[in-house]
Protein backbone atom coordinates (compact mmCIF):
# COMPACT_ATOMS: atom_id res chain seq x y z
CA UNK A 1 0.00 0.00 0.00
CA UNK A 2 2.97 2.26 -0.03
CA UNK A 3 4.72 1.87 -3.26
CA UNK A 4 4.10 6.10 -3.87
CA UNK A 5 4.72 6.83 -0.34
CA UNK A 6 5.26 10.52 0.05
CA UNK A 7 5.27 10.99 -3.67
CA UNK A 8 3.66 14.09 -5.29
CA UNK A 9 1.62 13.13 -8.75
CA UNK A 10 0.24 14.77 -11.48
CA UNK A 11 -2.32 12.79 -13.67
CA UNK A 12 -3.71 14.40 -16.89
CA UNK A 13 -6.93 13.84 -18.29
CA UNK A 14 -7.84 11.92 -14.86
CA UNK A 15 -11.48 13.01 -14.68
CA UNK A 16 -12.35 9.14 -16.42
CA UNK A 17 -11.06 6.40 -18.31
CA UNK A 18 -7.56 5.11 -17.79
CA UNK A 19 -6.26 8.57 -15.27
CA UNK A 20 -9.17 8.08 -13.04
CA UNK A 21 -7.77 4.62 -12.54
CA UNK A 22 -4.33 5.94 -12.69
CA UNK A 23 -5.36 8.29 -9.71
CA UNK A 24 -7.24 5.68 -7.81
CA UNK A 25 -4.52 3.25 -7.49
CA UNK A 26 -1.89 5.87 -7.06
CA UNK A 27 -3.77 7.36 -3.90
CA UNK A 28 -4.33 3.66 -2.38
CA UNK A 29 -0.69 3.19 -2.93
CA UNK A 30 0.15 6.38 -0.65
CA UNK A 31 0.49 9.40 -3.81
CA UNK A 32 -0.83 12.78 -3.04
CA UNK A 33 -2.40 13.02 -6.45
CA UNK A 34 -3.67 16.10 -8.79
CA UNK A 35 -5.98 15.79 -10.90
CA UNK A 36 -5.68 17.91 -13.78
CA UNK A 37 -8.65 18.14 -16.38
CA UNK A 38 -10.84 20.22 -18.55
CA UNK A 39 -13.24 18.28 -16.49
CA UNK A 40 -14.46 20.42 -13.70
CA UNK A 41 -17.06 18.36 -12.61
CA UNK A 42 -15.58 14.69 -12.96
CA UNK A 43 -12.47 15.68 -12.10
CA UNK A 44 -13.96 17.53 -8.73
CA UNK A 45 -15.92 14.09 -8.65
CA UNK A 46 -13.01 11.81 -8.56
CA UNK A 47 -10.95 14.18 -6.35
CA UNK A 48 -13.81 13.87 -3.57
CA UNK A 49 -14.29 10.17 -3.83
CA UNK A 50 -10.92 9.36 -3.46
CA UNK A 51 -10.73 12.04 -0.19
CA UNK A 52 -8.27 14.14 1.03
CA UNK A 53 -5.11 13.05 -1.14
CA UNK A 54 -6.54 14.25 -4.38
CA UNK A 55 -6.82 17.48 -5.54
CA UNK A 56 -8.67 18.58 -8.75
CA UNK A 57 -6.56 21.48 -10.76
CA UNK A 58 -7.86 22.81 -13.83
CA UNK A 59 -5.51 22.51 -16.57
CA UNK A 60 -5.90 22.75 -20.34
CA UNK A 61 -3.03 20.65 -21.33
CA UNK A 62 -2.42 22.42 -25.20
CA UNK A 63 -1.73 25.78 -23.19
CA UNK A 64 1.35 26.06 -21.80
CA UNK A 65 0.71 28.99 -19.45
CA UNK A 66 -1.32 26.71 -17.72
CA UNK A 67 1.34 24.50 -17.29
CA UNK A 68 3.49 27.13 -15.66
CA UNK A 69 0.77 28.68 -13.38
CA UNK A 70 -0.20 24.43 -12.42
CA UNK A 71 3.39 23.18 -11.32
CA UNK A 72 3.89 26.42 -9.64
CA UNK A 73 0.84 26.25 -7.56
CA UNK A 74 2.19 22.77 -6.70
CA UNK A 75 5.15 23.26 -5.90
CA UNK A 76 4.10 26.00 -3.66
CA UNK A 77 2.15 24.29 -1.72
CA UNK A 78 3.77 20.84 -1.74
CA UNK A 79 7.29 22.02 -2.55
CA UNK A 80 7.71 18.75 -4.22
CA UNK A 81 7.29 17.14 -8.17
CA UNK A 82 7.41 13.15 -8.37
CA UNK A 83 5.56 11.61 -11.14
CA UNK A 84 3.83 13.28 -13.97
CA UNK A 85 1.41 11.35 -15.92
CA UNK A 86 0.61 12.85 -19.58
CA UNK A 87 -2.46 10.47 -19.98
CA UNK A 88 -4.99 13.57 -21.78
CA UNK A 89 -5.57 12.39 -25.13
CA UNK A 90 -8.75 12.77 -27.79
CA UNK A 91 -9.71 10.51 -30.72
CA UNK A 92 -11.83 11.55 -33.73
CA UNK A 93 -12.87 8.84 -36.75
CA UNK A 94 -10.49 10.31 -39.71
CA UNK A 95 -9.11 8.29 -42.44
CA UNK A 96 -5.34 9.34 -44.32
CA UNK A 97 -7.60 11.12 -47.13
CA UNK A 98 -10.78 12.18 -44.93
CA UNK A 99 -8.60 14.00 -41.85
CA UNK A 100 -9.62 17.85 -41.53
CA UNK A 101 -7.50 20.05 -40.31
CA UNK A 102 -9.89 20.94 -37.75
CA UNK A 103 -9.90 17.57 -36.10
CA UNK A 104 -5.98 16.92 -36.43
CA UNK A 105 -4.90 19.88 -35.18
CA UNK A 106 -7.14 19.33 -32.04
CA UNK A 107 -5.94 15.85 -31.89
CA UNK A 108 -2.30 16.28 -31.94
CA UNK A 109 -2.84 19.53 -29.56
CA UNK A 110 -3.94 17.81 -26.50
CA UNK A 111 -2.09 14.17 -26.83
CA UNK A 112 1.33 15.64 -28.33
CA UNK A 113 1.43 19.27 -27.18
CA UNK A 114 0.41 18.56 -23.90
CA UNK A 115 2.68 15.57 -23.75
CA UNK A 116 5.12 18.31 -24.93
CA UNK A 117 4.13 20.71 -22.48
CA UNK A 118 3.97 18.47 -19.57
CA UNK A 119 7.70 17.28 -19.40
CA UNK A 120 9.12 20.81 -20.17
CA UNK A 121 7.74 22.06 -17.06
CA UNK A 122 7.79 18.94 -15.24
CA UNK A 123 11.58 18.58 -15.64
CA UNK A 124 13.24 21.43 -13.51
CA UNK A 125 9.98 21.03 -10.69
CA UNK A 126 11.70 17.33 -10.52
CA UNK A 127 14.77 18.41 -10.63
CA UNK A 128 14.24 20.59 -7.46
CA UNK A 129 12.62 17.79 -5.70
CA UNK A 130 15.69 15.63 -6.24
CA UNK A 131 14.00 13.36 -9.44
CA UNK A 132 11.48 11.66 -10.73
CA UNK A 133 9.30 9.66 -12.94
CA UNK A 134 7.58 10.85 -16.27
CA UNK A 135 5.18 8.25 -18.12
CA UNK A 136 3.88 9.24 -21.58
CA UNK A 137 0.58 7.34 -22.53
CA UNK A 138 0.88 6.49 -25.62
CA UNK A 139 -0.90 3.50 -27.69
CA UNK A 140 -0.23 0.41 -29.67
CA UNK A 141 -1.54 2.74 -32.92
CA UNK A 142 2.35 3.99 -32.60
CA UNK A 143 3.25 0.26 -33.43
CA UNK A 144 0.72 -1.37 -35.64
CA UNK A 145 -1.82 0.66 -38.71
CA UNK A 146 -5.03 1.95 -37.61
CA UNK A 147 -6.30 3.56 -40.48
CA UNK A 148 -9.75 4.53 -38.69
CA UNK A 149 -7.75 6.96 -36.48
CA UNK A 150 -5.38 8.68 -38.56
CA UNK A 151 -4.51 12.03 -36.37
CA UNK A 152 -4.54 9.62 -33.16
CA UNK A 153 -1.72 7.79 -34.89
CA UNK A 154 0.24 10.42 -35.59
CA UNK A 155 0.00 11.79 -32.15
CA UNK A 156 0.79 8.28 -30.39
CA UNK A 157 3.86 7.76 -32.92
CA UNK A 158 5.01 11.26 -31.81
CA UNK A 159 4.31 10.68 -27.95
CA UNK A 160 6.76 7.54 -28.51
CA UNK A 161 9.37 9.25 -30.30
CA UNK A 162 9.33 12.37 -27.77
CA UNK A 163 9.16 9.88 -24.62
CA UNK A 164 12.98 8.71 -26.03
CA UNK A 165 13.99 11.98 -26.17
CA UNK A 166 12.80 12.96 -23.00
CA UNK A 167 14.74 10.09 -21.48
CA UNK A 168 17.85 10.41 -23.19
CA UNK A 169 18.25 13.89 -22.39
CA UNK A 170 17.72 13.48 -18.59
CA UNK A 171 20.30 10.12 -18.74
CA UNK A 172 23.23 12.30 -20.99
CA UNK A 173 23.15 15.01 -18.71
CA UNK A 174 23.03 13.45 -15.18
CA UNK A 175 19.55 15.11 -14.36
CA UNK A 176 17.63 11.98 -12.03
CA UNK A 177 14.36 11.68 -13.91
CA UNK A 178 13.03 8.27 -15.92
CA UNK A 179 10.59 8.53 -19.10
CA UNK A 180 8.81 5.91 -20.35
CA UNK A 181 5.60 5.02 -22.33
CA UNK A 182 3.00 3.12 -22.09
CA UNK A 183 1.07 1.31 -25.04
CA UNK A 184 -2.40 -0.15 -24.68
CA UNK A 185 -5.02 -2.04 -27.21
CA UNK A 186 -8.47 -0.79 -26.70
CA UNK A 187 -9.77 -0.73 -23.07
CA UNK A 188 -12.89 -0.43 -21.69
CA UNK A 189 -12.89 3.07 -21.31
CA UNK A 190 -15.44 6.23 -22.60
CA UNK A 191 -13.09 6.70 -25.12
CA UNK A 192 -12.70 3.53 -26.62
CA UNK A 193 -16.12 2.97 -26.41
CA UNK A 194 -17.31 5.71 -28.26
CA UNK A 195 -15.54 4.28 -31.43
CA UNK A 196 -18.36 2.20 -32.78
CA UNK A 197 -20.76 5.13 -32.68
CA UNK A 198 -18.43 7.79 -33.71
CA UNK A 199 -17.46 5.42 -37.21
CA UNK A 200 -21.24 4.90 -38.08
CA UNK A 201 -22.15 8.58 -37.41
CA UNK A 202 -18.70 9.54 -40.01
CA UNK A 203 -20.33 7.32 -42.80
CA UNK A 204 -16.78 5.49 -43.28
CA UNK A 205 -18.57 1.91 -41.78
CA UNK A 206 -18.93 0.95 -45.18
CA UNK A 207 -15.57 1.54 -46.43
CA UNK A 208 -14.20 -1.04 -44.14
CA UNK A 209 -16.26 -3.81 -44.60
CA UNK A 210 -14.94 -7.27 -45.00
CA UNK A 211 -11.67 -5.63 -44.11
CA UNK A 212 -9.41 -7.27 -41.18
CA UNK A 213 -10.05 -5.49 -38.04
CA UNK A 214 -8.16 -6.27 -34.75
CA UNK A 215 -11.20 -6.79 -32.28
CA UNK A 216 -9.20 -8.66 -29.53
CA UNK A 217 -11.13 -8.74 -26.19
CA UNK A 218 -10.66 -5.19 -24.32
CA UNK A 219 -8.83 -4.96 -21.17
CA UNK A 220 -9.93 -3.32 -18.08
CA UNK A 221 -8.26 0.08 -17.07
CA UNK A 222 -6.47 -1.18 -14.11
CA UNK A 223 -3.98 -3.54 -16.22
CA UNK A 224 -2.83 -0.29 -17.58
CA UNK A 225 -2.73 1.40 -14.05
CA UNK A 226 -0.93 -1.18 -12.70
CA UNK A 227 1.68 -1.08 -15.62
CA UNK A 228 1.67 3.32 -14.94
CA UNK A 229 1.99 2.90 -11.07
CA UNK A 230 5.32 0.36 -11.98
CA UNK A 231 6.61 3.02 -14.24
CA UNK A 232 5.75 5.94 -11.52
CA UNK A 233 6.82 3.61 -8.29
CA UNK A 234 11.08 3.37 -7.46
CA UNK A 235 10.67 -0.29 -8.41
CA UNK A 236 11.51 1.04 -12.16
CA UNK A 237 14.08 2.75 -11.00
CA UNK A 238 16.73 1.57 -14.18
CA UNK A 239 13.83 1.48 -16.72
CA UNK A 240 13.67 4.55 -18.51
CA UNK A 241 13.15 5.35 -22.04
CA UNK A 242 11.07 2.18 -22.56
CA UNK A 243 8.29 1.19 -24.82
CA UNK A 244 5.78 -0.80 -22.31
CA UNK A 245 2.84 -2.73 -24.31
CA UNK A 246 0.11 -3.65 -22.66
CA UNK A 247 -1.90 -5.43 -25.32
CA UNK A 248 -2.59 -9.06 -24.36
CA UNK A 249 -0.65 -9.99 -27.77
CA UNK A 250 -2.58 -8.04 -29.88
CA UNK A 251 0.61 -6.00 -31.47
CA UNK A 252 2.25 -9.77 -32.46
CA UNK A 253 -1.23 -11.94 -33.08
CA UNK A 254 -2.37 -12.51 -36.62
CA UNK A 255 -6.35 -12.54 -36.51
CA UNK A 256 -8.11 -11.69 -32.81
CA UNK A 257 -7.84 -13.78 -29.91
CA UNK A 258 -11.24 -14.94 -28.48
CA UNK A 259 -13.13 -13.58 -26.07
CA UNK A 260 -12.18 -15.47 -22.92
CA UNK A 261 -8.78 -17.10 -24.39
CA UNK A 262 -5.05 -16.51 -24.78
CA UNK A 263 -5.00 -14.72 -20.96
CA UNK A 264 -1.58 -13.47 -20.15
CA UNK A 265 -1.20 -15.76 -16.44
Amino acid sequence: MDRLKNKVAIITGSSKGLGEADARLFAQEGATVIIADVDVENGERVAREIGPQATFMRLDVRKEAEWKELIAKIMEKHGRLDVLVNNAGVMEIQTPESLTEEDYRFVLAVSLDGTVFGCKHAIPAMKASGGGSIVNMSSIASIIGEPLVAAYCAAKGGIESYTRCVAVYCAQNNIKIRCNSVHPSGTTTPMVESVGPKLEASGLAPLFEGKAVMDNEPGEPNDVAYMVLYLASDESKFVSGAKMVVDNTTTVTQGAVPPGEGKVC
